[in-house]
């Protein structure tokens, strides 16, 4: 009987803010485990989707778009993207056409690497012949290793074409996890990011930004699931801001987050928001750890 050679490996993404990453991440997946918006900063944790097939197993990271810090969460927030060149075997480097912005620590951290680097220009769908080859003209001399993809993760453009060249790259290898895993996380931790995508939308300015959504409770029972979540925020006026004139920004931001949660777990949920100021907490060391942006997974 002939055997087949398995392969298997930690596909780590990055990028700018705003050029695509979750979308692309949750085409890649097949799953919306990315939270997608307008709005840059949207991913804050390194979120991990697993894709099988019967001769391999990828496993995607999604990570924060690259920044320069303005605090300390924004700090631990890089560290994910820095701490993720360390256990990659292949990265993702994604830019959009007619983005020249980079950070000169990433390049040149990339271009150390030994593992395989793919080039990966999106959103092709918006631009010209000429732009997409200055676009790659200009990446490809600063990471001059790397292969080049140019997709649409929008229009899924050229998707099968990066995943064939995806694999091409895996180590030979057994599967990381089972086989019928999809993610890493809890159902909890993929419930406070749909509310924190919905604040996101609802919201402006800086106050998603200063928000943190902790799932205080999860109870399955026989026709919903109760859950309770608390929105941490940083100052008093924040916080009248969420609950709104009346209540009536929260409840519909309550609406809002219990349809897609419903949608998300099949089945009834009845939610529970109450908000709460926790000062300056995205500076707060002992805050950070406890809402889990200490670590890099």
């Amino acid at each position: 009987m002939e055997q087949t050679t398995h392969r298997a490996g930690f596909v780590n993404l990055i990028g700018n803010p705003n050029v695509g990453k979750s979308t692309l991440m949750n085409r890649l997946v097949g799953e919306n485990l990315s939270i997608i918006t307008a709005k840059a900063q949207t991913t804050r944790h390194r979120i991990k989707g697993i894709v099988n097939g019967d001769d391999f197993q990828i496993v995607y990271s999604d990570l924060p778009g690259i920044l320069t810090p303005a605090y300390k969460m924004q700090e631990m927030m890089m560290r994910f993207v820095t701490e993720s060149l360390k256990d990659a075997d292949v990265v993702l480097y994604l830019v959009e056409c007619g983005e020249s912005k980079y950070n000169e620590e990433i390049i040149n951290k990339l271009n150390a690497l030994e593992i395989p680097i793919i080039l990966v220009i999106n959103k092709i769908d918006k631009a010209t012949a000429e732009q997409i080859e200055a676009a790659k003209q200009l990446w490809q001399g600063l990471l001059p290793k790397a292969d080049c993809v140019e997709i649409s993760a929008r229009d899924d453009k050229n998707i099968p074409v990066l995943i064939e060249k995806i694999k091409q790259h895996l180590p030979i290898s057994p599967a990381y996890f089972p086989k019928d895993e999809l993610t890493d996380r809890p159902v909890r931790f993929f419930v406070s990011e749909i509310i924190r995508e919905k604040l996101l939308l609802l919201y402006k300015k800086e106050i998603p930004y200063s928000v943190e959504v902790v799932v205080d409770s999860f109870k399955e029972e026989d026709d919903m699931i109760r859950i309770g979540t608390i929105l941490y925020v940083e100052r008093d006026t924040q916080k009248a801001i969420i609950i709104g004139s009346k209540g009536t920004a929260i409840k519909r931001l309550g609406i809002e987050a219990r349809t897609a949660i419903e949608e998300f777990l099949g089945k009834h949920v009845y939610l529970d928001m109450s908000v709460k100021v926790l000062k300056d907490w995205r500076n707060n060391d002992l805050l950070m750890k406890r809402f889990g942006y200490s670590e890099a997974d």
